[in-house]
């Protein structure tokens, strides 16, 4: 999904205490190191955007925002419907350019045709992970399909670390199976969690899963202390250790914890997704659909765009791409993580 916003804030994201290097490729399921002793739950509202026009669809974005900028490399999330497509139009964005980054289409219902510039022509559906890696530069379009009534997913980016932010542009499709737990279930589409490993590529540690919890239930899952959580509530009433979050909350857990405890206390099956991953060590800029390391870099990557070079074409899209906003005249001072 691109960000639509038409004046886009320019952001320089880090984390405070930073993270030391990782040398290896795709999840982690060592125990990792302990942290300190864990801090209270950080309790993070979403804000609305709408994706352009008059009755076009609302996200809710809880990720980046100024109290906390990354969740591991997490960087951007957008928790979007259940939306009547008969009254907003459901999804239709035009080529967009992406670097720096990797995009994660993850639906609940309805379904999204993406095409890119790797030539690829897919369905994003529910349960079924879409992952785009854009490295120096790809773009790509998502229209929601005639099919789609209700149109409610995520939209989530990664951030790509300086030594493979200009990797080779990728697609990668996998289905995860739902792994049983005592009072729910879990779809882990990255990383490792609850005895199941997704084979998906990341260039950092990740984890990335659909939860869905029982009325009633309460389920603990052990977890890396190494990484820091977000859990995004979509549907329910969730108590997260001994904090009440609500639909479209985002619940932040700092390293340091072992496992995680979800009651659900509502009348309904709760359904949340669960992101983690390491404190990202590195500084970012993030800008429109970009991820760069200087302002000069995201500069060139709009130039780029608007000259048409470096980012492919999307053949079968039927309209024209989506022309790059004008920059700011200055740089925002950066923003770190609390810790």
């Amino acid at each position: 999904m691109s960000n639509t916003e038409t004046r886009p804030a320019e952001l320089i994201c880090g984390t405070v205490a930073e993270a030391g290097p990782h040398t290896e490729a795709g999840p982690d399921t060592g125990a990792g190191r302990p942290g300190p002793a864990p801090a209270d739950i950080e309790v993070l509202g979403p804000r609305d955007v709408p994706l352009g026009g008059p009755r076009a669809m609302r996200v809710r974005r809880t990720l980046p925002q100024r109290a906390r900028t990354l969740i591991g490399a997490w960087c951007f999330a957008d928790h979007y419907g259940p939306d009547d497509v008969a009254s907003t139009g459901g999804m239709d964005v035009a080529p967009h350019p992406h670097i720096g980054l990797q995009t994660v289409s993850w639906l609940f219902s309805g379904e999204i045709e993406h095409r890119d510039s790797l030539g690829t022509h897919a369905f994003v559906r529910p349960g079924e992970l879409n992952l785009m890696t854009s490295g120096h530069g790809i773009s790509h379009s998502e229209v929601s399909t005639p099919a789609t009534t209700v149109l409610h997913g995520v939209q989530l980016w990664v951030a790509l670390p300086a030594q493979h932010r200009d990797t080779a542009r990728d697609f990668q499709h996998y289905v995860p199976t739902a792994v049983p737990l005592e009072g729910g279930e879990a779809r882990v589409f990255l990383g490792s969690l609850a005895g199941d490993t997704s084979p998906v590529r990341t260039f950092t540690p990740l984890l990335g899963a659909e939860l869905s919890v029982t009325p009633g239930a309460t389920v603990t899952l052990d977890v890396d202390p190494a990484f820091e959580h977000g859990v995004l509530v979509d549907r329910g009433g969730i108590v997260l250790d001994d904090t009440t979050l609500e639909p479209a909350d985002l619940g932040y857990a700092a390293p340091g914890r072992t496992a995680l405890t979800l009651t659900n206390r509502g009348s309904e099956t709760a359904r949340l997704v669960l992101l983690g991953g390491p404190p990202f060590g590195e500084e970012i800029i993030m800008w429109w659909n970009f991820i760069g390391r200087s302002h000069d870099e995201v500069v060139q990557a709009r130039e780029d765009w608007m000259k048409g070079t470096r980012f492919g074409e999307v053949r079968g899209y039927d309209g024209a791409p989506l022309p790059a906003p004008e920059l700011p005249n200055t740089a925002l001072k950066p923003r770190g993580n609390k810790r």
